[in-house]
């Protein structure tokens, strides 16, 4: 619908003085005269192209009918001519026929208005503000009208105004016919402005408000997720305060690349916007023009080549698919258009063909009309162009396929049929006054023949009627209609003309949620293979990313960054990611989380089965030494090292090499306290008869002195009580171990986030630390007991060979708390392990390696004689 007008900016600075001009022009016009003659006449008098028609009751029209206006020469010397108008468009020309057409169908229907003919006075504002206004006054003063009576009394020239089309017109025009509460109901003015009833008090309008418009707009880019939208409009308060109102429904899901107002008449503005749209990324493009300035605006466009964009156009241009014929279909082939619903006037095509030429001049406009629709001048008019084809008044309009008779795109033309038709239903009303009983002062009802606007408009904003089609018309507290808008879809046809397809709809009364329908599957998208464009700053970002805003750039340009390891997201164009739950962790993609590895030193992979089978290599090599010592027990080299210690030591080394089997497998409450307390037990077991054996070599020298006799004190008896006792200390320390705070299984997370380490919690530091302390304690006084008995003067002394296995010993369990320490994972379990196999073979080789080598491999010296070489004090 048309909306622009140049001068209103103009005029904006100068509404308090049109406001007084208007009020002072229309008394001035009637009062003067009535003082000085018994009739009322307007002093003054404008020259409009009008069509006229009389009747008991006039309505006002103001249309558009040509889209041109030039200004006379203001050199206020002499009077100023009047403003001259050009370019007529018979396609607005169709609406001011539909207000005729709908007051002779009323006047036909007895039913409505009976005994009540309605008449009209049209007039042409040539798409211009100033003559606008003054048709207005012409109107509610009634130019040219004589008023019979005296004392001015009675009905005003018009009772009501169908009109204007153009929004920022009919801002002005408002404020000024509002002064008299003038009903003004506009067929094509949609800003959201004029919903203010406090500015626009006497302002109705049949085509639906912008704010609805711009609702579908928002809408349609949501539906397809296009966050990146330029948006242009007209340089005036009606295109700025659509593009803010734009803009902030837009804001709340996407973001504006660009938004421009534009005066098409400022070449350089215009070129400086093109320019912009050209540059940018942004492919979805919502324009706000009227239709002369959207011509200016498309023929630049299609002359720099500018393509592959997807333009959402306002009801003020996009009822015209003509703007994408030839050449402008590579630019604006698929341009999606928001405009007032489709509507059907029967009989209206057979009125339209009826129309010829007029002499009268009170129908100049039928002339007009004629001259333009058959490119001909009346003989009147041969003289303004001399080659002219002059007009017979007979040429057949039925012949002709143009916008004028076309009645199946019937939208503007629809709003000025209901408009009309809601004043007829208010004046009806109006006479219907039941009971002598009305709406106003002292319950009194309005007269026809002597109403007021206001009185009509009373009535007017309460109408509510349903059309000869099935349609609804009504006014809400804010003199708006319900919003019914049709999504329309340049493309071309068959026969390869553009049209306006119809590919969606949108209707307010619906349920919220299902306002907006769209048949998708009808939408020609101008794009390659036809796909729907995608217009955003940055691409959405997948799964596993989150977005991270550009420094000083709208929210909309960002950039996608990985989540980071435990973290993910699986939605698209997430801000954040979520942490995974403790016992998750986050997928290679970070799309998902996935359950944590649980890693353990298990029998299955390669590192366990290699300790596995060293320790069972231990097991079998011990017993394969306790078979040769037991097979060869009798033989001087066993009876010589105390053959019942070396037995118990070779058991206690055989649970030393089992119990780190313990170790091995997955933890479990069991396993872990039997892997400890087993572990010190067994090797408290080993040291201790270590120890002993120490005591007794100590002892043996000792008693070979004279008067010595301290062997018999410490015999097999205390030998084995000894042992027991030393052991019985762990055996306690285990007991208060277990009973306080017990080994028990447990998740560790600290080395490896990405992997929970199955192992065993030692529970009680203390506990643990007096198990090793207890066995670091036995190790170190074996060792300074069997270094200080390595030189006695024995032929096998077995002391230097204590020696060697407890260095052994404690070197390796040394070296195993830096080790243990910095091992993660199951490897902390290798390394522990690894330290029991290390020290159990120190012991097993260095002890019982050299006397297995004398028993097997040279028996020659498993003599008495070869052992007693020199003083040999026998053990037993």
């Amino acid at each position: 619908m048309l909306k622009d007008a140049s001068l209103l900016r103009k005029y904006s600075r100068l509404c308090p003085l049109l406001h007084r001009a208007s009020v002072l022009a229309v008394q001035s016009n009637l009062s003067s005269s009535c003082t000085s003659s018994s009739a009322c006449r307007p002093q003054g008098n404008f020259q409009f192209n009008e069509l006229y028609k009389p009747g008991d009751v006039i309505l006002g029209g103001i249309f558009a009918v040509h889209f041109k206006a030039i200004a006379p020469e203001l050199s206020f010397r002499t009077k100023p001519e009047q403003w001259k108008c050009e370019s007529f468009d018979i396609n607005v020309f169709q609406r001011a026929q539909v207000m005729a057409f709908a007051i002779e169908e009323i006047n036909n229907n007895p039913a409505l208005l009976p005994n009540v003919s309605l008449g009209y006075r049209l007039y042409d504002d040539c798409m211009n503000l100033q003559v606008s206004l003054r048709a207005a006054l012409a109107l509610i003063g009634g130019l040219g009208d004589v008023r019979a009576d005296s004392d001015c009394k009675g009905r005003p020239p018009v009772v009501a105004i169908v009109g204007e089309p153009l929004s920022t017109h009919s801002i002005a025009v408002s404020r000024t016919v509002g002064v008299f509460s003038m009903p003004m109901i506009s067929f094509c003015a949609s800003c959201s402005c004029l919903s203010n009833k406090l500015e626009f008090p006497s302002f109705l309008r049949t085509a639906p408000s912008d704010a609805f418009q711009i609702k579908v707009m928002a809408e349609i880019i949501k539906h397809y997720r296009w966050t990146w939208v330029g948006t242009v409009g007209t340089d005036d308060d009606y295109g700025r305060y659509e593009l803010r109102s734009l803009n902030q429904e837009l804001e709340s899901f996407g973001c504006i690349a660009f938004s421009e107002a534009l005066n098409v008449n400022e070449k350089g503005k215009l070129l400086n916007v093109v320019k912009i749209i050209k540059q940018s990324s942004a492919k979805i493009i919502v324009v706000f023009l009227t239709k002369m300035d959207a011509a200016v605006f498309i023929t630049e466009i299609v002359k720099q080549n500018i393509t592959g964009r997807q333009w959402i156009a306002s009801d003020s241009w996009s009822p015209f698919p003509i703007f994408a014929s030839n050449e402008n279909f590579k630019s604006f082939g698929g341009t999606i258009g928001i405009i007032p619903r489709r509507g059907v006037i029967p009989g209206l095509e057979t009125f339209l063909l009826q129309l010829r030429p007029d002499a009268d001049p009170s129908r100049i406009l039928y002339k007009q009309f004629w001259e333009t629709m058959f490119d001909c001048k009346f003989s009147s008019n041969v003289s303004v162009l001399a080659n002219s084809r002059i007009c017979t008044g007979s040429e057949d309009l039925g012949n002709t396929k143009t916008e004028y008779s076309d009645v199946s795109q019937l939208r503007g033309s629809y709003n000025v049929y209901t408009a009309v038709y809601a004043v007829a239903h208010a004046l009806h009303n109006l006479m219907s006054c039941e009971n002598g009983k009305g709406p106003f002062q002292n319950d009194s009802c309005a007269d026809v023949a002597t109403m007021q606007p206001w009185q009509l408009l009373h009535y007017l904003k309460k109408v509510n009627f349903t059309t000869n089609t099935g349609d609804r018309v009504a006014f809400d507290e804010n003199g708006d209609p319900v919003a019914v808008f049709d999504v329309i879809n340049w493309q071309k046809n068959a026969e390869g003309k553009v049209i306006s397809k119809t590919i969606g709809m949108f209707d307010e009364s619906a349920a919220l949620g299902h306002q907006l329908s769209l048949k998708e599957e009808d939408i020609f998208w101008n794009f390659e293979l036809g796909t729907i464009p995608e217009s955003v700053c940055s691409k959405s970002c997948l799964p596993g990313t989150r977005k991270a805003t550009r420094k000083g750039e709208p929210i909309c340009c960002f950039d996608c960054v990985t989540c980071a390891e435990g973290e993910f997201t699986d939605e698209i164009d997430s801000v954040e990611c979520q942490a995974c739950p403790p016992d998750f962790w986050s997928s290679p993609k970070r799309n998902k989380c996935v359950p944590k590895d649980v890693e353990f030193l298990s029998y299955e992979d390669g590192m366990g089965i290699t300790l596995t089978a060293t320790a069972l290599s231990g097991v079998w090599l011990s017993f394969g030494v306790l078979a040769v010592f037991i097979y060869y027990r009798r033989t001087p080299v066993v009876k010589a090292n105390n053959s019942e210690l070396s037995f118990l030591l070779l058991v206690s080394l055989i649970l030393c090499f089992l119990c780190s089997l313990c170790f091995i497998g997955k933890p479990s409450p069991l396993t872990c306290m039997l892997r400890h307390v087993v572990f010190g037990i067994s090797f408290v077991l080993c040291i201790s008869c270590i120890l002993v054996k120490t005591i007794v070599v100590l002892m043996a020298f000792k008693a070979t002195l004279p008067g010595n006799n301290m062997m018999k004190w410490f015999g097999a008896t205390q030998q084995r009580g000894t042992v027991f006792a030393l052991s019985f200390v762990q055996f306690l320390i285990c007991i208060v171990w277990l009973v306080s705070a017990p080994p028990v299984p447990a998740k560790n997370t600290r080395y490896n986030n990405a992997k929970i380490i199955f192992e065993c919690d030692i529970g009680s530091v203390t506990g643990f630390s007096c198990l090793l302390g207890y066995i670091g304690l036995l190790a170190c006084v074996s060792f300074l007991l069997a270094f200080l008995a390595r030189r006695l003067p024995d032929t096998f002394n077995e002391a230097k060979f204590i020696t060697f296995s407890m260095l052994i010993f404690c070197a390796v369990w040394i070296t195993f708390i830096p080790a243990y320490v910095s091992s993660p994972g199951k490897h902390t379990v290798a390394v522990e392990i690894f330290a029991i196999l290390a020290s159990s073979f120190g012991v097993l080789v260095a002890i019982f390696g050299p006397k297995c080598y004398i028993i097997l491999l040279r028996p020659e010296l498993n003599t008495k004689k070869a052992l007693m070489g020199r003083d040999i004090v026998k053990n037993q």
